[in-house]
């Protein structure tokens, strides 16, 4: 690993920090994206990020929900540390949650690492950490690291622009629905273009292709297949455009950027937005928490690379990616995240601790898939091959071997009972010290 930062470094004083763009999808699966196997729909440009940089076959998100799944990113840490379980919301729904009204401003960030590395910051999109409905004392965007922002209802400072009402959308927003992506990628490089002197740190979390999915002006406006193929091909194009606009500008062509999703898809329609695995959004299984992941930073990251073998988290990209921008994160205490620069950079890494998961306390405020077959346990872990669902008090043990069994179908608990029960005990450990 040091040798690998070494490199890193090198590459820093030759070319300077990199930009870094981290673009988050909502609700997106691995069968939205044609190079991971999708036919939902054509996505040539992020197919050509694939082409260009790197693609992770096992990359999870740090819940199957969105609040959630965003704090473990920001963060670097379990969101659970943080009493975050399900999608934040009123007040009286947080409570029935057991979770907080907002994210602690005192939790580490990644934006508040990279500006004290000399970093522009800001959060362009989706937030949903605290803010909207009668959250009214949700910290402000600088109190988590940010020098700009233009962000959505759910957040403590909305953007005017797309909050013409005290709703996630609205007819009279003066950027409809449909346009969103494209006023966020335009937010983004207009920012990016403005550091003269300094280089930018951007979360990109689009709200496409979080449902309703509404591609243009027409009525009824109903959720189809048809309908998400247009969201999906549309928020491609965006993507291609992003990176395009990257390119041509002169401080632009040393930027890593990195696009994933939040959580699995909702509906999955029978699988098909998955890949078969098994699942969905606010599901533990597979469906739910393994998503796409791309990387593309010219010069650095060599085209074509395919890891099938590096486990990476949300949780990893605030060590990560601090790495790459050359930031300091040994003042930072108890990241749950581990650095994987050396798998950006083309040598697949073994992780050394487990990946632990919460969600679903209760059947009042917590909601499940429609399916029972893809309703999971509240709780689960992976290490190694091997992950493990259960509940709070040690029942409903299902272990699989994901190398094996991908799409979780055979639970070999009973015959792998040694295997079992030194997880569960890890997994309650670490549930109970929360």
């Amino acid at each position: 690993m040091q040798f690998i930062l070494a490199i890193v470094a090198l590459l820093a004083g030759a070319e300077g920090q990199p930009n870094i763009v981290v673009v988050m999808a909502d609700d997106l699966g691995l069968g939205d994206v044609a190079c991971y196997g999708g036919t939902m729909a054509l996505t040539p440009r992020l197919d050509r990020m694939a082409r260009e940089g790197l693609k992770f076959n096992h990359y999870y998100s740090a819940s199957p929900i969105c609040s959630p799944s965003r704090a473990g990113l920001l963060t670097g840490t379990f969101p659970a540390r943080w009493r975050l379980t399900s999608y934040l919301q009123t007040r009286a729904g947080n409570a029935g949650c057991g979770q907080a009204d907002f994210l602690d401003p005192q939790a580490p960030t990644l934006p508040r690492l990279l500006k004290q590395a000399g970093y522009a910051t800001a959060h362009i999109g989706k937030w949903h950490l605290g803010g909207g409905r009668d959250v009214v004392n949700a910290p402000p965007f600088a109190a988590y690291g940010y020098d700009h922002h233009a962000s959505t209802y759910e957040s403590p400072q909305p953007h005017p622009d797309i909050t013409a009402t005290p709703w996630v959308w609205s007819d009279k927003d003066r950027v409809k629905r449909w346009d969103r992506t494209s006023f966020f990628v335009d937010q983004t490089v207009e920012f990016l273009g403005k550091q003269s002197t300094k280089p930018g740190f951007v979360f990109l979390w689009l709200d496409d292709p979080h449902s309703p999915w509404v591609p243009d002006a027409e009525k009824p406006r109903k959720d189809t297949p048809a309908s998400l193929r247009r969201v999906l091909e549309n928020m491609d194009f965006q993507i291609g455009r992003l990176l395009d606009r990257l390119d041509a500008m002169p401080q632009g062509k040393n930027t890593l950027v990195l696009f994933i999703s939040d959580n699995g898809p909702r509906p999955s329609y029978q699988g098909k937005r998955t890949m078969g695995l098994r699942g969905e959004k606010l599901s533990l299984y597979e469906g739910g928490i393994r998503l796409p992941c791309l990387v593309r930073w010219p010069g650095v990251i060599a085209p074509g690379g395919v890891d099938d073998s590096t486990v990476l988290s949300a949780v990893d990209m605030l060590p990560t990616l601090a790495a790459a921008a050359g930031a300091q994160v040994g003042n930072v205490n108890a990241l749950d995240g581990e650095n994987q620069i050396g798998a950006f950079l083309g040598q697949p890494r073994v992780r050394s601790r487990p990946l632990f998961w919460e969600y679903g306390r209760n059947d009042k405020y917590f909601d499940y898939p429609v399916a029972t077959t893809d309703r999971s346990g509240p709780l689960a872990m992976r290490e190694g091959h091997y992950k493990l669902l259960c509940k709070p008090d040690g029942t409903g043990v299902e272990l699989f071997n994901l190398a094996m069994d991908p799409k979780e179908q055979i639970n070999i608990a009973e015959t792998q009972n040694e295997i079992a029960t030194s997880m569960k005990a890890k997994l309650l450990a670490w549930w109970r010290s929360l």
